[in-house]
């Protein structure tokens, strides 16, 4: 198996708006790593922006993870999270699908 890919995207900002950008780092897990095709990706998003905000932008990337969105769990520093928190500039956010096997 190759290193890990890294790869950054930037999303567009809003006409009008001079916010912040921030900078997260978004790691992929099993089944997200390989629909994505990549295990690490740098995400650029505005100030104030939650983790269903980068989902979103990662999935609208990354089209083939819309498959696992509804049973994917995500941490953000190694804490799991259920709802949409703020993310903050260096913030670790995973990606974890549904692991199976036996």
């Amino acid at each position: 198996m190759t290193s890990a890919s890294i790869e950054s995207i930037e999303t567009a900002k809003g006409a009008g708006f001079e916010n912040h950008r921030i900078r997260v780092s978004v790691l992929m897990f099993a089944k997200a790593r390989e629909l994505a095709g990549l295990s690490e990706v740098s995400l650029e998003v505005d100030e104030g922006a939650t983790t269903a905000d980068c989902l979103k932008i990662l999935v609208s990337t990354y089209d083939k993870l819309q498959s696992i969105t509804e049973s994917m769990v995500l941490a953000l520093n190694h804490d799991y999270v259920e709802n949409p928190v703020v993310v903050n500039d260096g913030d670790e956010l995973a990606l974890i699908p549904p692991i199976s096997g036996g």
